[in-house]
């Protein structure tokens, strides 16, 4: 699930000229900062110095009518028309500097949120499911089905599970010496069923709530959205809620059967999610900084 952010920098179709030198005396400089390390793209060709930070960007020209800016996980990439000026490209990269630097500072971010949330897929590790983590337990002996999960605090439904002290363990049916791969394969699998009962138990509970009618609900596996709905009733929901607080599938599930009574995001809307999910704000807190895990 990769993000990037764009943005474009119109021009009149013209000749390019350099942007102009700086003229007068030089201003008195303070005490230089520590440099910081630079920004570079992997396939960096050319680089700016914007606010004292150092960022090398992949450069290309290309038949468009404005320079453009692309801040993804490899860093800066720049294209212009073949009539700009190198001049006129960097005083675009001066202006928006702000901007640039901002994306790239949350893409680093979001690179170190990745990175923190990867997992190792092995006996012990820990996977999120409902806003918890749950330790995996390779127990091929304890699983009746070969290759099945089986989740110790599932006995009680969602209630006992929230309350279980401790970190609840999901023995998965599988050897000790299991490939990783395999491992995976297994959790993704029992994600996946966990959440196609969960979001079918909450949309007919919401649904009856809303006065609406789901004619179809599938899991989806969107890279860029967590949900969405159609106006003859059919919802698709992304199997990875099933990581986060029941709040929060909750809030996706009301969002897309809000859809059902109103298709767009006027006020409108939102006092449709209101009616039913008051503290709806909170409850999409998590969803903002969510970074995809499992993979």
């Amino acid at each position: 699930m990769a993000a990037f952010e764009q943005l474009a920098f119109g021009f009149e179709e013209g000749p390019g000229t350099a942007a102009p030198a700086a003229s007068g005396p030089a201003a008195a400089q303070p005490p230089a900062a520590p440099t910081p390390a630079p920004v570079s793209h992997p396939q960096a060709s050319r680089d700016v110095l914007l606010v004292g930070q150092r960022v090398r960007y992949a450069f290309r020209r290309g038949k468009r009518r404005t320079i453009g800016f692309v801040v993804g996980p490899e860093g800066l990439s720049v294209s212009a028309p073949r009539w700009v000026g190198l001049g006129e490209v960097e005083a675009a990269l001066q202006e928006k500097a702000g901007w640039i630097l901002r994306k790239l500072q949350e893409q680093g971010e979001r690179s170190r949120r990745l990175q923190s949330a990867r997992i190792v897929w092995a006996d012990g590790a820990c996977v999120p499911y409902l806003g918890r983590p749950v330790q995996l337990k390779l127990d091929a002996a304890g699983v009746s089905a070969p290759g099945g999960a089986c989740l110790d605090a599932a006995d009680g439904g969602l209630e006992r599970y929230a309350k279980a002290a401790g970190t609840p363990v999901l023995r998965l049916g599988l050897p000790a010496d299991a490939q990783a791969e395999r491992i995976r394969d297994v959790v993704h699998s029992w994600w996946q069923r966990q959440a196609k009962r969960l979001f079918d138990e909450r949309c007919q509970l919401y649904a009856q709530r809303l006065g609406v009618r789901v004619k179809r609900l599938s899991l989806s596996a969107a890279q860029t959205r967590w949900g969405s709905a159609t106006a003859d009733g059919a919802v698709r929901l992304n199997w990875r809620l099933i990581q986060f607080p029941l709040s929060t599938v909750d809030y996706v599930v009301v969002h897309e059967l809000a859809h059902l009574r109103e298709m767009n995001h006027s006020p409108a809307f939102w006092d449709v999610v209101r009616s039913v999910l008051p503290a709806y704000e909170q409850a999409q807190e998590p969803l903002k900084q969510a970074v995809p895990i499992g993979d």
